[in-house]
């Protein structure tokens, strides 16, 4: 196991995830000017945009700290270029640590195990970056694709226009209720916590809509973070 992580900890790895990191930043960034400059072409305002920037900032908090947690675990077992090349470029937590399992189970061996050698350790490599290549392959080929069946869709007609709004915040509740629905499952504290993040949120969104708060709104969001980590302290 020793040797193994002397090798996921070679210069050679980091290096290739150095450059997979800038990769990565380098995308943010254009990202970022990218919609700047379309929010002129849409008539938002600068305010608008640095409201996003920010309110886009705040919520990434929450997921972090998961984030965080699991490569903390995953640094002992896969070295720290591995471990930050992965998170780096996926950032999801659930699928980084099921995907290292799965890759040292089908090799017969174990995460952190005396028999965890460099056949297993590149097994889990090769298993994390395939897993991923999905996501990746499926952004770059059908983004601008569904950007065009959007814009075709919503200008047919004014109601096209609501229809496609409804859609979109359909998808964004069905998903973020899943999620929710998959931890409330796992008894009252967990639906304690569900339930004080979501009051907290609609209390800081009422807030600041009715006193014109503007950056209660952006910060509502972490708040109910928080608030959520703050009862799920005390009650898990």
């Amino acid at each position: 196991m020793e040797e193994v992580m002397r090798l996921a900890n070679s210069g050679i790895v980091w290096i290739i995830a150095t450059l997979v990191l800038a990769i990565v930043v380098f995308q943010a960034i254009k990202f970022i000017m990218l919609a700047a400059k379309t929010s002129k072409e849409i008539g938002m305002s600068t305010e608008e945009v640095h409201s996003a920037l920010k309110t886009g900032a705040i919520a990434a908090i929450g997921p972090s700290f998961a984030i965080i947690i699991v490569a903390i675990s995953l640094i002992p077992l896969l070295g720290d270029p591995l471990t930050l090349m992965r998170i780096g470029i996926i950032g999801s937590a659930p699928i980084e640590s099921v995907g290292a399992s799965l890759g040292a189970d089908a090799y017969g061996t174990g995460l952190g195990s005396s028999d965890f050698n460099y056949q297993a350790f590149t097994t889990v490599a090769w298993t994390l970056c395939l897993g991923g290549v999905g996501w990746l392959v499926f952004t770059a080929l059908a983004t601008k694709s569904m950007s065009k069946v959007e814009k075709k869709v919503t200008n047919k007609s004014e109601k096209s226009k609501k229809t496609m709004m409804v859609v979109t915040t359909a998808a964004m509740v069905a998903a973020f209720g899943n999620l929710a629905s998959a931890e409330m499952i796992k008894g009252f504290a967990y639906i304690l916590v569900v339930i004080t993040a979501s009051i907290t949120m609609i209390i800081s969104t009422s807030l600041a809509n009715k006193h014109q708060l503007n950056w209660l709104r952006e910060w509502s969001l972490g708040f109910s973070i928080i608030a959520g980590l703050f009862v799920g302290y005390f009650a898990l």
